[in-house]
């Protein structure tokens, strides 16, 4: 089977490592700090709409946004992984899956520079046959070409993809494929509002569903 996971909210909870990435930055512009529930409401639609959305939040000229998304980029590369955890179960889950032979992908709105840092600093690359980022192609989720590209690199066979946020969910739906919903991460819409297969608040039971 070809599994491909989200990475932000789902594989890692990585909002305290993009909250000290963007408040960094703002405070380069003399800016307050936004608090861990701000950031994390900015989460799911990649890092240059996060960077947009905290530049709102706080004031700034949005004809500077090109110029500090790359900014945060920067910060966000030099140090991508210091606060960021894994969910509970998740490793064993790869472990497991691996073993049994499914071919495993990661399909994000993160640049995939950042990405692979994260999955090499967390132990995780080795898991990953194929890894899609943001900036992999010129469209990024919910348009479903980056998860269709991630499964055609898989190969053939029955498909599912795990996230946790309303463009994950939209995504799935777009690309035709089934979706499993991690509730843990940054969703912000109730979970009977989301279409998806199966609803998991833990990797154990996403294990338990796939055998």
């Amino acid at each position: 089977m070809r599994i491909v996971f989200d990475l932000d909210g789902t594989l890692i909870d990585s909002a305290p490592d993009l909250q000290a990435a963007t408040n960094r930055m703002l405070a380069d512009q003399g800016c307050a700090s936004l608090d861990l529930a701000t950031i994390t409401s900015f989460v799911g639609n990649g890092l240059p709409k996060l960077v947009e959305r905290a530049m709102r939040a706080s004031g700034l000229d949005m004809t500077e946004h090109p110029r500090l998304s790359a900014l945060t980029l920067e910060y966000y590369n030099q140090d991508p992984a210091t606060l960021s955890q894994l969910y509970p179960g998740l490793k064993a889950l790869l472990t497991a899956l691996k073993a049994a032979g499914h071919r495993l992908g990661v399909c994000t709105n993160k640049p995939f520079e950042p990405a692979v840092a994260i999955l090499v600093e967390m132990g995780l690359e080795d898991h990953f046959d194929v890894v899609v980022g943001g900036d992999t192609l010129a469209v990024k989720k919910p348009d479903p070409q980056p998860l269709l590209h991630s499964l055609v690199k898989l190969g053939d066979g029955p498909a599912l993809y795990v996230g946790d946020s309303e463009v994950d969910a939209e995504t799935a739906a777009r690309a035709g494929v089934d979706f499993a919903l991690f509730t843990e991460g940054y969703r912000k819409t109730p979970i009977e509002d989301l279409p998806h297969a199966f609803a998991f608040d833990h990797f154990d039971k996403l294990a338990a569903h796939l055998a």
